[in-house]
């Protein structure tokens, strides 16, 4: 009988677990937490939006991203939500994201992790790996309970986000012994920091903005949604999108649009048009329909006229420089709210140095899923997503599903 070891009970470490076992494989689960899938615990906040119907490939960020078309294929995403049907899961789909139908998290974790103790895998919970290498053709895996022997390992430990979760970056170190390269990991899927001292003035303050993020004055992305002004700086769904490229060393500024219904070319005209049926009003009148007070206020000051003032009393240069401040307001970042906020991070191990079935190319029988690998979605199903269909994708070439390799995955 082969002996697998996954290092990881999490969302990729239980699937793999999953569709492992079998009557000549045996599977023990690494974990140094309690229980299993803690961090599903806390996805969705609390729901688990555990997919997404549209897979476009857009979603997915990787330093290789080139290699994504052939891992995060139409035939595994099939079979992700074939197999969460097949043990009981009734999604509830919101604008193609996909929740457990009870809306828990839990109904997730307990469904992966009943499903994996009733096809006899091994769980070896509140066990810390400390050390693992290969020897004579096996893994040896160190714990704080001895050492045992493996034929196959795979390496699902997560990232360093929420280490709170059991996350601490144990799987770049195992990776890097093994003679793997790791892409520099980064937060991502986190708050940002920013400068400004109108930031308490501001926090608190939701609002539909479309944000552009420039690195070094150079465009880089833009996303629409509900933007969270805080005393430290922007959260919410759009800026978790644009955090993954932000890196420690360079510069980037945002551009926050708060009328994104509107564009450059027509915004001039829409004020004006306000301005004549609304008469000679205050700018707090005139601006709080469209924008919070709060923030109308922060932006009155940064463009310095009063809040009694008129629109049509303003220069024609004082109107552009509150329009542009309206609709480009600029903020530089300073960095991010780190591994402790971050939902996932970016980076990992190198994507070019993996086979199709995630296989390492330097040490045979050594896998890596999940997160640990150089792969990182934006919000919205798409971060478990990938941890259940690179789970999947080994699990069953462990199992010695030879004609359902990933290699021929793309039906």
């Amino acid at each position: 009988m082969r002996k697998v070891a996954i290092i990881g009970a999490g969302a990729s470490g239980l699937m793999c677990a999953i569709h492992a076992v079998s009557s000549t494989v045996q599977v023990v689960l690494f974990d140094k937490n309690s229980f299993s899938g803690k961090k599903i615990l806390v996805t969705g906040n609390g729901r688990c939006n555990y997919w997404n119907s549209n897979q476009d490939l857009k979603f997915y960020h990787s330093s290789d991203s080139y290699l994504l078309s052939d891992i995060i294929t139409p035939r595994i995403q099939k079979e992700v939500l074939a197999f969460f049907e097949s043990i009981g899961v009734v999604p509830n789909i919101r604008d193609g994201y996909y929740y457990p139908y009870s809306n828990q998290a839990s109904s997730i974790r307990d469904l992966l992790e009943n499903k994996a103790k009733e096809l006899g895998v091994i769980f070896a919970f509140q066990t810390e790996v400390l050390d693992t290498f290969k020897e004579n053709n096996q893994f040896v895996v160190c714990t704080n309970d001895g050492r045992e022997y493996f034929d196959d390992l795979v390496i699902a430990t997560g990232s360093k986000a929420s280490p709170k979760t059991g996350s601490t970056g144990d799987g770049y170190t195992f990776a890097e012994k093994f003679g793997h390269t790791i892409v520099p990991v980064r937060p991502s899927l986190v708050q940002l920091v920013t400068d400004g001292k109108f930031l308490k003035d501001w926090a608190g303050v939701r609002s539909q903005a479309t944000v552009s993020l420039y690195e070094d004055g150079k465009f880089l992305d833009q996303e629409t949604g509900e933007v969270q002004l805080t005393d430290y700086g922007v959260s919410g769904i759009c800026i978790f999108n644009l955090s993954h490229y932000i890196s420690f060393d360079k510069k980037y500024t945002l551009k926050i649009c708060f009328l994104p219904f509107l564009d450059k070319s027509s915004v001039i005209s829409f004020f004006h048009k306000r301005n004549e049926d609304l008469g000679d009003v205050s700018l707090t009148y005139f601006l709080e329909g469209i924008l919070p007070f709060k923030l109308l206020q922060v932006i009155l000051k940064r463009v310095g006229v009063s809040h009694h003032a008129t629109f049509s009393s303003l220069s024609s240069s004082k109107q552009e420089e509150l329009i542009s401040m309206i609709m480009e307001f600029p903020v530089t970042v300073l960095g991010t709210k780190g591994f402790d906020s971050c939902q996932v991070c970016s980076g990992g191990v190198c994507l070019s140095e993996v086979s199709l079935t995630l296989e390492s190319k330097l040490v045979p029988h050594l896998y890596f899923i999940g997160e640990v690998l150089d792969v990182d979605g934006n919000c919205g199903g798409y971060n478990l997503g990938f941890a259940f269909m690179s789970g999947i994708i080994v699990g069953k070439v462990l199992r010695g599903d030879k004609n359902d390799s990933n290699s021929s995955n793309k039906d």
